[in-house]
């Protein structure tokens, strides 16, 4: 069960007016109760379990090998990407690359920036942030795409400072 399956049921149980749900799956547990008596409160509690030994043996070397895989793959960009600046976010939310829709994006690869420019927007909570540089420099790679989920310290540009 992930995230938005858990938000969804949620959002459901709010909206049904149902005092409390309990859900249990294979390795999830999941309790929602809700007041309605002018106050709302919602205590969601969400409980892994851990898989049965046969599970994990199963699992295991399949995550395993292509996790293994992966980083020889990239290691020779990632000694050149450590001249460039990574810009990442300071917070959590949507990350825009325009100020609205109908505007041109802040910047494209290969915009030349200064200290203090704005270069996108994350929306968090309704409020929309302007991420400005802290360098000056070149964009070398935009790493998120528009409209996409961050997570907080998540990089979003590469910078060429020279």
């Amino acid at each position: 069960m992930d995230l938005k399956e858990i938000q969804n049921l949620i959002k459901f149980v709010a909206n049904s007016g149902v005092a409390e749900v309990k859900l249990e799956m294979d390795d999830v547990k999941v309790t929602i109760r809700t007041t309605l008596e002018g106050n709302t409160t919602e205590t969601t509690y969400v409980q892994q379990m851990p898989a049965q030994p046969v599970l994990q043996q199963a699992v295991i070397p399949q995550a395993i090998a292509p996790a293994a895989a992966a980083p020889a793959t990239p290691a020779a960009p990632a000694a050149e990407d450590s001249k460039y600046v990574t810009i990442k976010s300071p917070i959590i939310g949507t990350f825009y690359r325009k100020p609205s829709p109908d505007k041109p994006v802040f910047v494209e690869v290969g915009s030349t920036i200064g200290k203090g420019d704005v270069l996108c927007v994350i929306e968090a909570m309704k409020l929309f942030n302007e991420i400005e540089s802290e360098v000056s420099g070149k964009i070398v790679k935009i790493l998120v795409d528009d409209m996409s989920p961050v997570e907080f310290d998540q990089p979003l540009f590469l910078v060429d400072p020279s």
